[in-house]
Parts: C-alpha cells; structure tokens; sequence
C-alpha cells in the first residue's frame, strides 16, 4: 500500500505568507472544540438517548422545532467554562493552537453577534462572549486562536432548511449575512490563524468572494478547503480519514474521540483509556509522517468543563510529546515510499525518526535504499544506543530491549554526519523505448469539489525516476489527445524545467476500430452514493447476478432517453447509475472513445481505474476523450456517473469518432549510466492548486537515438 511520505514543497496562487504558511504545517498538533446549545442537551432528548447522527446535530436528528430548540438556549449557562484552564490544557497536550466552533449548523453564535439575537451574550444566561474569553487566553497562554464557522444556519430564515446531506444551496441572502458574521470574527477577536468552514454548497463566485473577504480582514489567515470549490489554503481530510497516498499540498486531519460524536454525549460509553491513548497517539504519529496536522476535538459539557477522560488521555499524549516532541514539531514526512509494517517515519535534514509502533519478532528494521554516513543512533530521550549495520539492501537498526512492550512507543533516531538519500522505491530501469504516463506514475493528491459531498481526489502532479545500465541518448515526444489538447504543463526534466503548450500535429492511431464488436449498455441504478469508490467489485462484474447496495436489483439494459444523441437518466441529489458495456476486440490494441456525461464520471477499463472527473462550471454535459488498452478478447467498460446539480444525468459511449492524437516533439535527453533521471509534470498556473490535472492520456514516449561517445 502506497503511504503519505513526501511532500511538494511551496503552494500555487497561496494568498497567505510562505512564512506564515510554514508557521502553520509545523503546527502538527492542535486542539479542536465542538461547543453549543447542543452540549446542554448531551445528546438527550425528552430523556430520551438520540443515537442517530452526530450530537452536535441534534435539532435535526431528533426533530427539534427552531423556536423549542432557541428555548434550549435559555438553559444554556456553561458557569464552569474557563478558558485558561481550556488554554493550559491544550499547551500541557503538546497542541499549538485552538480552533472552536463559533457557530455550528444550528445558527447558535459563541460570540457577541450584531446580526442575530441567537447568541451566547443575548440569548443565554451566561451573558459572556465564549470566543473572546478563549481568543485572550489563548494569547495569554502562547497558543494561535481559529475558528470553525458552519457555513449552513438552520436558524436563519432566509437560509436552506435542514437536509439530509448538509450540503445545502446558500442563498444569496444567507451570503451576505454569512459575510457579515465572518467579518465580525475576523475584525473584534484578534489574529485568526485558521478559519475551518464546514457543509453548505457555495456557488463558485461565492467561495471566491468568501475567500477574498477572509484574505482582505486578515491575510495570513488559513483557509480550510471545506469553504468549496478548491478556495481552501489548505485540504481538510474526511472525519478520522488517515489518507494512504501523497498530498502534494498543505493538509489537516480532523479527528474525534469517538466517530459517533463530535459534540458532548452523555451516554457515549468511554472505556479502556489505554486504548484510547495508543489509537489518538498512534493517529497523531501517521498524520505527521505522512505530512499533515493533527486537529484533535473535545467536547466540553454544558456547564463548560472538559470530560476527565479526555482531559487524562490528553495528558498523557503530552506527557510523550515532553520527551519525544522532537520527533513531531517542525519535521518533515517520511521520506520513504513503502508502509513499514513496524511503525512510521518523520524526518529533518540530517535524522530519520523511527516510530516503533509494533515491535518486530526479528527485533530489527530495515530501511531499504538509504544512503549516508551514520553518526550515531539512539532511542529518544533516553542513553540507550543501537547498533547499526550497512547492508545491501540498506541501513539495518538493531532494536535494544527498551523499545519493546512499551504502552508509550519508543523513537529510535538514526543520525547522520551530514544529509542522506533514499533510493525511490518506483525507479524505472530505462531502456531503448519507454513509455511514461498516468498508469506507471508516481502521483501527489489533493482533493477537488464543489462542495463536501463532491469532493473525489484529485492528480496534481505526476513523476517518474529512470535509471539506465548504459549511457543514452533517447528522443522524446509528448503523445496527447483532445482532453489535453491546448492545456499547459510544467515539465521538469532532470531539474531542466519549461513551460510546455500541449498542441501539435495529429497521427492517426494504429488500431482497427472495426474489428470491435460491443455489446449493448447495462445499467444500474439510481442509488445514493458519493463521486469516489465504488458499490461492488468493478473488475468482478456479471450481468447474472445482482449490485450490491441497489436493492438486490438485477442490471437491465439501457433505453434511449429523450435525446436521440444520447441517454438520459433521470437523477436527484447525490445520486449514481453505472454503466457497463462488455468489449470483445480481435488483437491487443488502443483505442480512443467518446464519453458523454454530467456532474462527475469514474470510468473502469478490466477493473482499473482510467479516469475520475468532476464538473466544477456545472456545465449540462461534458464530452471526455480517453484513450483505452484493450486486450484481446472480452474487455469490460465500466462508467459510473454521478449526479448532484441536475434533474438528469447524460450519458454516452461513442466509438465512431476519428481515432487521432498528437505529438509534439521535444529536445533529446541524456541518461548516464546509472544515475536517477527524475521526470515530473503538473498543470501550469492551474485555476486552483486542487484543481484536477484532467490529462489521462498524455504520455511521455522516450525512444533510442545515438549513443554518446
């Protein structure tokens, strides 16, 4: 399984200061606060245990009336708050900031809000603004001040109403007052480090317009990428997500303390504080390995104090940090490309931090490729050293006794006299004709969508290492198609890099699109589903037998819709259909087909993913070129199209169109014996830095030329 281990320094059309961009990834580990009129009700309802949905959405899950639920807000006296207290824990946590709901989906503000009665100051007895209180002592106590901000608001009339995906439209009305409430946060509460939006569907020019508000008040605030549309400064991972592949982009891990609840519940069952301990410390560990923040949630009760079990596992997160807090604050990702089945890596220029999270049986590790001259390797914290042997496949640590069996994981640091190198784990050995593209790639993520339920991950950069047993000079071409056609990229070519404009002069492929012979389109659905993933086993499917999560129901053949060009599905919000058409094909070849679709499509060639898509402009339909590798025989094709903006979803196959690409030649490239050859490419000034490459087909062909002398 490929992990999180590096990291693309730098951040396209970033509005914050690198500086303070670099204050905040070296963060690593903050404090994030769910509390509300919902804390009061500590997920009861008329006595009664409400287990559906998330405490903090109360008022939806159990039905609550707006003007009963405003009446909660009269019993909502959280006497017992201190914010030093909340301050001095989140320092004694080993946490450098504090982000605090200012108001969550219900509407209710924490603070002293012009634009509504509904607020701590004019609508409860305590009378006191919250977030000022924990803005000063946050300041008092060294720590950086965000805020989360919902940008629904079940309490504003002119807002939408309560859904059932949270994603709703912001009416313009709404926007406005949602303005207005963010620049009364950002202009009486001091510096804001992060401001973390969550759910609502902004229309483009909105998230641009919100952006721009929050950058105009406070320029070095962080923006967290749930403000829609690829706004964010920085990618906030799903709830608890511990992401197994590379962010090419600042990125921040919410988690809670149990995935049932963000806000207080009474009755959550609270056990084995051990446990506990090692699942958050261990979660803390993978996410700065891999290169992002940890935000870690409590959720204070209603008359403002901190659960004792969470205040004692936070301590006791501290407690480690005290001692191994070097192996965490200001590092760098692991810088490695395997999952070690022993634990994880964090890094700087000259040390390789070695999280011991399972002792292995062989009571040794192995970091493959590794090159440098050892100057010493210890356990951190303590006069413990460990042997060291260099062997062919790299650098073998000798684990002393101490490191094992421990409920506290043990940091082994292997130091160098100078820097140190680790061979790429993907390193092609290059010969006399390569082939570099999509599917041998070596990729970096982030994530794209017009709002929380749109999001998919999205390619923003590719790259590629070769090595070569000769010297050669090989000729390189870009091969492209109409998907690529006039888009921009950054090529990087052994460190030479260049501005490339992808046109060129079309070629006609050498395939035998008659000899196909295609079956007709199965489909299914609709079914409620997200953009990414999938119902079933895409490369499993068989006509005979049912989809899973569609109701047992069998696939049926498609019917034409209203538009002789193509099908039309009729769809709701959030809603998928997938389509599978079975290929049969004389010879092994390439061919090049036609999609129609609507909001987002994934499609599937022999159980691989070729290509996922979303509609940013909303536009009705959108036509994709893809290139597919057919085998010889039967091949399935399968699409799946998601909807969340329209009434209808699109949909076509089309195999009648010129079977063309492109290639635009380049200067030859050397490659010395032996010596790594890295080749990356990326969008040129792409609209957002999650913005989706969108180039499936291109290909770097690299074919022999000369031999140098």
């Amino acid at each position: 399984m490929m992990l999180v281990l590096l990291f693309v320094p730098g951040f396209a059309r970033s509005q914050v200061h690198p500086a303070t961009l670099q204050e905040w990834r070296d963060l690593k580990y903050s404090m994030f606060i769910h509390f509300g009129v919902y804390s009061h009700l500590g997920g009861l309802w008329e006595g009664k245990e409400v287990s559906k949905g998330l405490s903090e959405q109360i008022q939806a899950h159990a039905g609550i009336y707006s003007d009963v639920y405003s009446d909660v807000a009269k019993q909502f006296n959280p006497v017992k708050w201190n914010p030093d207290s909340i301050a001095m824990l989140a320092r004694a946590a080993g946490m450098g900031s504090i982000v605090i709901t200012s108001k969550h989906h219900d509407g209710f503000a924490m603070f002293n809000s012009a634009h509504t009665d509904f607020d701590i100051v004019d609508a409860t007895p305590y009378k006191k603004d919250i977030v000022a209180e924990l803005a000063a002592a946050s300041k008092r106590h060294g720590l950086k001040f965000g805020l989360y901000f919902s940008l629904i608001d079940w309490h504003y009339a002119q807002a939408s109403p309560i859904s059932s995906h949270n994603s709703d439209r912001i009416t313009p009305e709404h926007h406005d007052f949602n303005k207005k409430q963010i620049s009364e946060l950002l202009s009486n509460y001091g510096p804001i480090s992060e401001l973390w939006f969550d759910m609502g569907s902004m229309s483009l020019e909105q998230s641009k317009e919100m952006r721009d508000l929050v950058h105009q008040l406070q320029p070095n605030c962080m923006i967290g990428s749930r403000i829609g549309n690829d706004m964010g400064d920085f990618t906030v991972m799903g709830d608890n997500q511990e992401p197994n592949y590379i962010i090419g982009v600042p990125w921040q891990s919410p988690a809670s303390f149990f995935h049932e609840t963000w806000g207080y519940r009474s009755w959550q069952k609270r056990e084995n504080a051990d446990a506990k301990f090692r699942e958050k410390l261990e979660s803390l560990i993978r996410v700065v390995s891999r290169g992002g923040n940890y935000l870690l949630n409590i959720g204070p009760r209603g008359d403002g104090t901190v659960l004792e079990y969470e205040k004692d596992v936070l301590l006791r997160i501290g407690k480690w940090l005290s001692k191994n807090g070097e192996a965490i604050y200001n590092t760098m990702p692991d810088p490695f490309q395997v999952q070690f089945p022993w634990g994880s890596i964090t890094s700087r220029k000259n040390k390789l931090y070695m999280h011991v999270l399972d002792f292995p049986s062989e009571e040794k590790i192995t970091l493959p490729g590794l090159k440098g001259k050892v100057a010493r390797c210890f356990v951190l914290g303590e006069n413990t050293s460990c042997q060291v042997q260099k062997t062919e496949q790299g650098i073998v640590i000798q684990l002393p006794p101490s490191a094992k069996g421990r409920v506290e994981f043990r940091v082994i640091v292997l130091e160098f006299s100078d820097d140190f190198s680790v061979l790429p784990l993907s390193v092609f050995e290059a010969d006399e004709r390569i082939a570099l593209n999509s599917n041998n790639a070596f990729k970096y993520f982030s994530n794209s969508g017009i709002d929380y339920s749109t999001r998919y991950t999205s390619t923003i950069k590719e790259s590629w290492t070769l090595k070569s047993k000769k010297n050669l000079v090989l000729s390189a071409k870009l091969i492209f198609s109409e998907e690529e056609k006039g888009k921009t990229i950054d090529l990087d070519i052994n460190g030479a890099k260049q501005i490339v404009l992808l046109d060129g002069e079309p070629f006609s492929m050498e395939n035998n699109i008659q000899s196909l012979t295609m079956q007709p389109v199965y489909i299914q659905g609709p079914m409620w589903s997200s953009i990414e993933g999938s119902e079933g086993e895409i490369g499993q499917i068989d006509l005979a037998k049912p989809w899973p999560d569609n109701n047992g129901k069998l696939w049926t053949i498609a019917d034409e819709g209203n538009d002789s060009e193509v099908f039309l599905f009729p769809a709701g919000l959030n809603t998928a259909y997938y389509c599978f058409q079975q290929i049969e094909s004389a010879n092994k070849q390439r061919i090049l087909v036609r999609i129609t679709s609507g909001d987002a499509l994934v499609v599937w060639i022999n159980g691989v993913e070729k290509y996922i898509h979303n509609n940013p402009f909303k536009h009705e339909r959108i036509n994709h070129f893809l290139v597919l590798d057919l085998e010889r025989g039967k091949n399935q094709l399968v699409v799946k199209l998601f909807n969340h903006f329209h009434k209808a979803i699109p949909f076509r196959i089309d195999y009648a169109i010129p079977q063309v690409l492109y290639r635009k030649k380049l200067a030859d490239i050397q490659l010395k014996k032996d010596a790594l050859f890295p080749v990356s490419w990326k969008l040129h000034a792409p609209f957002t830095p999650h913005e989706d490459m969108g180039i499936p087909n291109l290909e770097l062909v690299l074919r022999k030329n000369d031999t140098p002398k």
